[in-house]
């Protein structure tokens, strides 16, 4: 595996962490009130970070990388956006959540594209 595979695997396990996390306190924080952005960053965090997860751990070559690289950013602008409006009440930037949004869905079709190619775990 060369060594920018390693650093992108690295960081796709990293942010899988992270995203996860977040998910997790978006959920007790959504349990202690009625907030609907708390409740879908809950949702996304929970379920773009074990997703980011399986990528880290299989994914290996360019489509993997690409996937991740959608996911993680998608998710990451989109609940950054909710986040935004919930504590400061104004967006990220405009147009953030359909950005954030577009990424994850085509971070969703860029897996589909992994399935489609998958030779194995190490021949992406």
């Amino acid at each position: 595996m060369s060594g920018r595979h390693e650093v992108m695997r690295r960081l796709t396990l990293a942010l899988s962490g992270l995203i996860g996390a977040m998910g997790v306190a978006a959920a007790a924080g959504a349990s202690h009130g009625d907030s609907r952005n708390l409740g879908a960053i809950a949702a996304i965090g929970l379920a773009h970070g074990p997703a980011l997860l399986a990528l880290g751990l299989a994914g290996r070559g360019r489509l993997p990388a690409i996937a991740a690289t959608l996911l993680a950013m998608g998710t990451i602008i989109f609940a950054g956006d909710l986040g935004m409006r919930e504590w400061l009440g104004h967006s990220l930037f405009p147009g953030a959540a359909p950005l954030g949004g577009l990424g994850m869905i085509g971070g969703w079709l860029a897996i589909v594209l992994v399935g489609l190619a998958w030779n194995g775990p190490d021949r992406n």
